[in-house]
């Protein structure tokens, strides 16, 4: 009996495509390509796909079409970063060439696959080949190839089918990416996207199998040293306490079974390793919250615990967070505002002070979504909006409210917050919007930035061994240095940058380093360049205890 593929049905496949995403989540992460703090490939997919879910979760639609352009919808609203987006893409042109259907059948979902490519490709100024964009052209292509060949030994495929043989293409297609792209080879990897993509079908088939959905194909603990920055900052229903200790095991730890045994008790579970200690982090319900730790004393020894209270940690967060997307600046309607995503508190004080009028938090590792951005538009009482990303894998996500809104929307693409600032100071409020648009974004080839921030994995690029927790200089997104010392990494990534040829040198110190230190730099800075003009600012940023400009 062929099996119906109804709205219900892609409501079950949607949810196990994100479960098995998730699953994978770490492993998607490990495969990007600088050893830097970013917004990760899998988190973001996993944001993204969460949303996708959210939105038809309690939908008892059996329409398959309208429930694809619900599940589309939730898709572009919850994108994140540039895999994201893509990904949404993808959903959208499946959403598209399901219009009006009621079901599923294999013809359907052939064309289906190829809107999706088409519908990817397009949403792609410049598209790379090597990457998510590969993979949705390789799958759409076995599928046709696939249905094609068995119409013509007059055999029948069904969907099921279908999806067995896409997984293998998507598995086989990834291998080559870095035959593709070259930047991949270098480092060894292949592409996190078309992974991630890849793990999304296969999630998909596992539950056609009626395989298990609760276990990654490898558990792989990562570092101590990015532990932090790999917790996804997302709280569950259920998910009343977060729980963090150190575990020195007795015996090797199997981690199958550790996994296993922790997933009763709870979720997010992310589990760290170095020098033989484990860090487990979990998040579970109140009458649960002392489980983890009694577990982890029957292994070995446990020496340190932190028990957090999530909802009040949510809450606060929420009010914190609900300042950064005020209006900073009063606009008049007619005007033109600017909304602007800042890493630090600090950072986006100084693009107050230079006339933003909305702020959304926001930058390496914690990628604001569609729907983030888009209200802090909406919130604005004028219909002419330019957004300042300062983040190249923020700035899809920003051209992707263009379409969710009736006002006038542009997007100037700063990579870096050095050249969002550039920007602002050509900004005028009450010019002509096009030509305003011009002048920012000319604006941005006026200044270099220099980020100086940890290696999370070891690597050699650009000619540049790296060793994980190393410090690392990259200068407009290249990576040309690394050391062991603060202050040699920052003259090493400034003379890269030709410091001495420029006239202002701007660093913005982060989260992660004391004011002292910061200004101890500085002095090192200017005593350095004493031709050029020096300033230091606190920025608040993570992960990256300077991001400097240099014009």
């Amino acid at each position: 009996m062929t099996r119906i593929f109804d709205g219900q049905e892609l409501k079950r496949l949607t949810e196990a495509s994100l479960v098995w995403l998730r699953a994978n989540q770490q492993i998607v992460n490990a495969y990007n390509v600088f050893p830097v703090p970013d917004g990760d490939t899998g988190t973001n997919m996993v944001l993204t796909m969460q949303s996708a879910y959210d939105e038809i979760s309690q939908s008892g639609e059996r329409n398959i079409g309208k429930m694809a352009q619900s599940l589309a919808h939730g898709a572009l609203m919850g994108a994140r970063g540039n895999s994201g987006v893509i990904l949404s893409q993808i959903w959208r042109g499946f959403a598209r060439s399901l219009d009006e259907q009621d079901v599923l059948d294999a013809n359907m979902f052939v064309k289906a696959l190829a809107t999706a490519r088409d519908t990817a490709y397009k949403g792609v100024v410049r598209p790379v080949e090597g990457t998510i964009l590969t993979v949705s052209k390789d799958i759409a292509s076995a599928a046709k190839q696939a249905y094609d060949e068995a119409e013509q030994h007059g055999t029948t495929l069904d969907v099921v089918n279908l999806i067995e043989m896409i997984v293998s293409a998507a598995d086989e297609s990834v291998k080559r990416t870095p035959e593709l792209l070259p930047v991949l080879k270098q480092a060894g990897v292949v592409d996190s996207g078309g992974k991630g993509l890849f793990f999304i079908f296969e999630g998909m088939l596992r539950y056609l199998n009626g395989q298990s959905l609760d276990d990654s194909k490898a558990i792989q603990p990562i570092s101590i040293m990015n532990f932090d920055k790999h917790i996804m900052d997302m709280v569950e229903d259920g998910q009343d306490y977060e729980v963090v200790l150190d575990l020195f095991p007795t015996h090797p730890l199997e981690l199958d079974e550790f996994y296993a045994k922790l997933e009763q008790y709870g979720t997010s579970i992310q589990i760290g390793e170095g020098e033989g200690m484990y860090r487990l982090h979990i998040h579970v319900p109140t009458e649960k919250r002392y489980k983890p730790i009694d577990y982890a004393i029957s292994l070995g020894q446990v020496t340190r615990v932190v028990i957090e209270n999530l909802q009040a940690q949510v809450s606060a967060k929420e009010d914190a967070g609900s300042h950064s997307k005020l209006t900073q600046n009063r606009i008049e309607a007619g005007q033109i505002a600017v909304v602007a995503i800042a890493p630090g508190s600090g950072i986006a004080k100084v693009f107050a002070s230079l006339g933003v009028a909305a702020v959304v938090n926001g930058g390496q590792t914690m990628n604001p979504s569609t729907q983030e951005i888009l209200a802090a538009i909406e919130s604005l009482p004028t219909d002419k909006v330019v957004i300042l990303p300062n983040n190249k894998n923020i700035v899809m996500t920003a051209q992707s409210t263009i379409s969710l809104s009736v006002k006038t929307i542009t997007v100037v693409p700063s990579c870096s917050v050095p050249q969002g600032l550039a920007a602002m100071l050509r900004w005028n409020p009450d010019g002509d919007f096009n030509v305003v648009k011009e002048d920012m974004s000319s604006a941005l080839k006026e200044v270099c930035t220099c980020e100086i921030t940890n290696a999370t994995r070891s690597v050699e690029l650009n000619g540049v061994p790296v060793k994980e927790g190393q410090l690392i200089g990259l200068v407009d997104g290249e990576l040309v240095v690394s050391s062991s010392e603060l202050q040699e990494v920052c003259l090493m990534t400034l003379e890269a940058a030709k410091a001495d040829k420029k006239e202002i040198i701007t660093l913005f110190y982060g989260a992660n380093i004391t004011k002292q230190q910061a200004y101890q730099i500085a002095d090192v800075v200017r005593a350095a360049y004493p031709n050029q003009e020096v300033e230091i600012q606190e920025g608040g940023q993570p992960h990256y205890p300077f991001i400097i400009a240099v014009e």
